[in-house]
């Protein structure tokens, strides 16, 4: 009987975490977004949305996963290798310097258009140099100086690069009369030549600031002209430093005569903006187009809203309006492969409006497919990929017509629009996809459907991934308010609510941007991008970014979604191969610090940076921890190939470090941070924990026994880790940190997390001094940054400090006309700035860590509980060993936990001092009490 009573008592809790599973888990807003940043996400795993809202003029700004710049080609260059022992030689002489200046000439990855790019460029740039002044019948559009992001950020320019004139006017004051003048412009991308009256007064290649000396000849009191030919070979144009930058004063210093700011607003025209294509050594993400949707006669409305709601993955737009009800419905179907809206009002044939279809491509078109359909259809400038983009209507009541390109829809009574977009690419060595074919099948099939059934197999599947997972961290008064002012509010006490969607924003942004049979895994953006020269080309960037967007996916209950990244790690290990012959002269792969859609391996950028050597060790950690969670031993045997291929990578080109005697990698670098050198310590953790990975599956796979020989023997010649002067752990082989640095990369502390080098339990002394330089190198950093810096809190079970972190993790990233910072925007998208979507990713997976861990053999339960956070339940939770677990704790203390065992095996739980060890039976619930009392 008081067993009985026990499960009936553990069942009354955990229907209490069913019950707070239907809290509502929406972000909402009482406006339409006013930038892209304010917009809603939606996404299907291949088609991504971003919802603006507008009430008048709503705009759908839309990506394909697969539309990216470049084309299939190899990324080697040959005879890198035979450049290989100088490099390091010098790097063992100390000669950092000439190191990077050898690798940097022989050692980099090729890029595309180098051989003929100098000479189309030249040729091009005395083309439009040949112009000195724009002709007096030029259309001269206006803009505001300077654009920091570059003007690409201002309408008209979107994606420009090329040959553009800037021009603005100054009034000089009667008193500067007789004096020459210092004209700044700040920095200036990528080439300007500049002329005050008609007069050439400096010319500057490059981005240092522009200070030009004006002659008291040239200018004269009153009205005076700047002319700035601005030559922008690519990425971001114009004058973009500080608007305190931009002014003109005497050349003598005198305090009472007041510099006169030209910040402001200017004349800009385009004279050529189709230059060569620049040289790159990695592809770009692209932005796909543009739906807008013109609203007709809408008149004052009253009670708008919109809003993203988590458990269904529905956006929806409401208003009212002369007395009627509006309502969009937005939603990225993966089953039908499209983006449908639904629009509707609550009183007949008040629905009309024109929907277009837009692109930044200049290599576009539209036109009708039928009287329901247009199509646009994209080409990449000088690049291999095109695209297509089908828009179909359908409306109840009202009528519909295609007119000049456009769907008009004119007093219906609900309105039904799906979105299709697919791309020629097949696979990185396969571009002979038919785009509008498959298209155009996308909505046939979707058209043959009833809206319901569209909207209800969305559902389904959607919460076939959400809904294993619950997260309830609390309520708070601030709950009740719209998003953007519960970011702005932010504390734990006021709104814990706001993790728990920040955990669960998480979780929904990895299923739109990274469904199980997406062609691509969740890039810096996820999939959504809007901008033809996105930061860092929104690639794969493998020395963090890439694999924090994962790491949450396995404990979250999202292991599904991770099977994009899974098939990357397959195709990399055959280009990383070919990497690793030419450039290393060794077997295995390897993959440097960034990849894109042709999966490009070698190293790019610069020296100092792009020669790293630990993406395809850390990469091949996801493989291992997959069979951690799942104890999935046809997975393991599946991708073991690729985990020894990277292993013998480093079996054949670790060398002896000459003053220790240790084995190491080199040349590397600490990510990002103290150019190129030997034997990092980042690296030396990654490749022990490969080393160990590798042996382990081999053991659990019971083969490759010499090889799983040559890996023991060679783990324990490894270069340890080592503690500094300062106590720290040092980032290097050498004692060099600097306890006054604060770089956003805290790279050696890798071992902490999320590897498991460095533990309380193995290594005490080590994580005392990892600890040490956690606490050199601060609390603040860019959002990324930041989800890092709140998973080696957790690890160091600091569950306060953690939370302190996750405060600025959620802190607002926008201050006005101020810089942004790390932090989130409106939309809860994370901000490196810009936005970077890893932040998300990781700070979920952070405060996931605070709660549960696994990596030590056992499940340690709150191992980091903050004090912010007295009460909660979780359900649903994956851990290492094949568990999931629903969890209560009340008062800062432990109240209940189920264990449910997927696969069998022995679980080993701890909460504090308190310990409890027990055989399972693969698919049954064991239910404990806060002692870890079964019960």
């Amino acid at each position: 009987m008081k067993r009985l009573l026990n499960i009936l008592v553990v069942g009354l809790i955990f229907s209490e975490v069913a019950t707070a599973q239907q809290k509502p888990l929406k972000l909402w807003y009482n406006k339409p977004a006013e930038k892209w940043t304010d917009a809603l996400p939606i996404g299907n795993g291949s088609l991504g949305g971003m919802i603006f809202g507008g009430v008048n003029s709503d705009h759908i700004q839309f990506n394909e996963q697969t539309l990216w710049t470049g084309a299939p080609r190899k990324y080697q260059r040959e005879g890198a290798a035979s450049y290989l022992p100088q490099i390091r030689k010098l790097l063992f002489e100390g000669k950092q310097a000439e190191a990077e200046a050898l690798a940097g000439k022989y050692f980099m990855g090729t890029k595309d258009q180098e051989g003929t790019y100098s000479v189309d460029s030249a040729a091009w740039v005395k083309k439009v140099q040949s112009l000195k002044q724009p002709a007096g019948n030029v259309a001269w559009k206006k803009i505001s100086l300077p654009t920091e992001q570059g003007w690409e950020k201002v309408p008209g320019l979107e994606g420009v690069d090329g040959a553009v004139w800037l021009k603005t006017k100054f009034n000089v004051p009667d008193k500067w009369e007789g004096r020459s003048l210092i004209l700044s412009l700040g920095r200036i991308r990528d080439a300007d030549i500049t002329y005050v009256n008609g007069k050439q007064v400096g010319a500057t290649q490059g981005t240092t600031y522009r200070q030009y000396s004006i002659p008291k000849t040239l200018w004269h009191a009153g009205a005076n002209e700047i002319l700035i030919q601005v030559i922008n070979y690519y990425d971001k144009g114009g004058l973009t430093s500080a608007a305190k930058e931009l002014t003109i004063k005497p050349l003598e210093s005198d305090k009472i005569l007041e510099p006169i700011q030209l910040n402001g607003e200017w004349q800009y025209w385009v004279q050529d903006d189709n230059p060569p294509t620049y040289p790159s050594y990695q592809a770009s993400y692209q932005p796909f187009g543009d739906l807008y949707l013109n609203f007709k006669n809408t008149g004052e409305v009253t009670n708008y809203q919109r809003s993203l709601d988590l458990r269904t993955a529905l956006a929806n737009v409401t208003y009212t309006s002369k007395g009627i009800n509006f309502t969009r419905e937005y939603f990225a179907s993966a089953p039908d492969k499209t983006i449908a809206i639904h629009i509707k009002a609550d009183k007949p044939g008040q629905i009309s409006f024109d929907a277009l279809l837009n692109t930044l491509h200049k290599l576009s078109s539209v036109k009708q497919i039928n009287a329901h359909t247009i199509a646009l259809n994209v080409q990449v400038n000088q690049g291999a990929l095109k695209g297509a983009a089908y828009l179909y209507a359908d409306a109840k009541g009202g009528k519909i017509t295609v007119v000049n390109g456009q769907i008009k829809v004119s007093n219906a009574d609900d309105v039904i629009l799906y979105l299709a977009a697919a791309t020629n690419f097949k696979n990185y060595k396969d571009i002979s996809a038919d785009a509008n074919t498959i298209a155009k099948q996308r909505i046939v099939s979707a058209q043959a459907k009833t809206y319901t059934q569209v909207k209800l197999a969305h559902v389904n599947d959607y919460k076939h991934y959400f809904n294993p997972f619950s997260v309830d961290l609390g309520s708070g008064k601030n709950e009740i308010l719209p998003t953007d002012e519960r970011i702005k509010l932010f504390n734990a006490t006021d709104d814990p609510g706001l993790l728990s969607l920040y955990i669960q924003y998480a979780r929904y942004l990895l299923i739109a941007c990274s469904s199980p049979d997406s062609k691509l895994p969740a890039n810096l953006q996820g999939i959504w991008n809007d901008q033809i020269t996105p930061p860092w080309g929104s690639k794969f960037t493998t020395n963090i970014n890439l694999q924090m967007n994962y790491w949450s996916a396995e404990q979250l209950n999202l292991s599904a979604c991770i099977n994009p990244l899974f098939r990357m790690i397959s195709d990399l290990s055959q280009t990383g191969h070919q990497t690793a012959q030419i450039h290393y002269n060794a077997p295995g792969w390897i993959l440097h610090h960034n990849t894109d859609i042709w999966l490009g391996t070698a190293p790019i950028n610069a020296s100092n940076h792009g020669i790293w050597q630990g993406g395809a060790a850390w990469l091949t950690r996801h493989l291992w921890e997959h069979y951690q969670y799942t104890q999935d031993k046809i997975f393991l045997q599946q991708v073991y190939p690729e985990i020894k291929g990277a292993a013998e990578f480093f079996v054949s080109t670790l060398v002896k470090d000459p003053k220790t005697g240790y084995l190491i990698s080199t040349p590397s670098n600490s990510p990002e941070h103290g150019g190129l050198v030997a034997g990092p310590t980042m690296d030396r953790q990654i490749i022990r924990d490969l080393f160990k990975n590798c042996i382990a599956a081999s053991e659990v796979l019971k083969t490759d026994e010499p090889f799983r020989k040559i890996l023991q023997e060679k783990y324990k010649q490894i270069a340890p880790n080592q503690i500094g002067k300062y106590g720290q752990l040092q980032e290097w082989m050498e004692d060099k940190d600097d306890t006054a640095d604060t770089h956003r990369h805290v790279s050696h502390l890798w071992g902490v997390y999320p590897g498991t080098d460095i533990t309380w339990d193995a290594t005490p002394t080590l994580m005392h001094a990892a600890e040490k330089s956690f606490q050199y190198r601060g609390d603040d950093g860019t959002g990324w940054s930041l989800a890092w810096k709140v998973n080696l809190m957790a690890r160091f079970k600091e569950g306060d400090h953690a939370m302190t972190l996750v405060n600025k993790l959620l802190s607002v990233a926008e201050n006005g006309s101020a810089k942004e910072r790390g932090g989130v925007y409106h939309n809860l998208f994370d901000a490196h700035p810009p936005f970077q979507i890893d932040g998300n990713f990781g700070g979920a997976a952070g405060i996931a860590e605070m709660l549960v861990q696994s990596q030590q053999g056992y499940i340690d339960l709150l191992p980091a509980l903050p004090t912010a956070l007295p009460n909660g339940e979780l359900k649903g939770i994956c851990t290492r060993g094949g568990f999931v677990l629903n969890i209560k704790w009340q008062n800062g203390k432990l109240q209940q936990v189920q264990v449910i065992s997927k696969t069998g095996n022995e679980c080993h739980l701890k909460y504090g001092k308190a310990g409890y060890n027990f055989k399972t039976v693969k698919g049954k619930t064991y239910q404990l009490n806060g002692d870890l009392k079964a019960i």
